[in-house]
């Protein structure tokens, strides 16, 4: 299936919630999904860009994305996190992961980025051999570390 890759507008924002809740299925994570598509389209399209965001569209449907925003590494200077890329289960395997990353990296190219770095679940086998095939370094001896709105309140309660 032909597709095509180009800068996300505010209209796709209501396709890009779906493919998020789609990955939040994936994930084991059904219920997760806080942010709505007012959030989406406030923070990514507003005074205060939050992030950027790439679509894919096949025959005018949203197949994919690539949410990414800019970060500071105190080891390396400017990098880029990818927060999520998606695609739809109908579109795996037809090249469109390869490229919406390819756009990721050109983009942090052309930023002069000296890091892209995002996360993988550890039974992603799949991702992670993609994503290694591609050069990534899988860091799998680093631990991710969340601090929720509930314990973000529970520390400072404890201040």
């Amino acid at each position: 299936m032909e597709y095509s890759i180009r800068d996300a507008e505010a209209k796709d924002m209501v396709q890009v919630h779906k493919l998020i809740k789609e990955l939040a299925i994936f994930e084991k994570e059904d219920n997760a999904v806080e942010v709505t598509v007012a959030d989406l389209t406030r923070d990514g399209f507003g005074n205060n860009k939050l992030f950027h965001c790439y679509v894919a569209e096949a025959d005018g449907a949203v197949v994919g994305m690539a949410l990414l925003y800019n970060r500071y590494s105190t080891w390396k200077g400017p990098i880029i996190h990818l927060e999520d890329l998606i695609v739809t289960e109908a579109m795996r395997g037809s090249g469109l992961g390869a490229a919406l990353l390819g756009k990721v990296v050109e983009h942090g190219y052309q930023l002069g980025v000296k890091r892209i770095s995002w996360e993988v679940l550890d039974w992603n086998e799949p991702a992670i051999s993609f994503y290694e095939s591609k050069g990534a370094n899988v860091l799998r001896d680093w631990n991710v570390v969340h601090l929720d709105e509930k314990g973000i309140k529970t520390f400072l309660n404890k201040l």
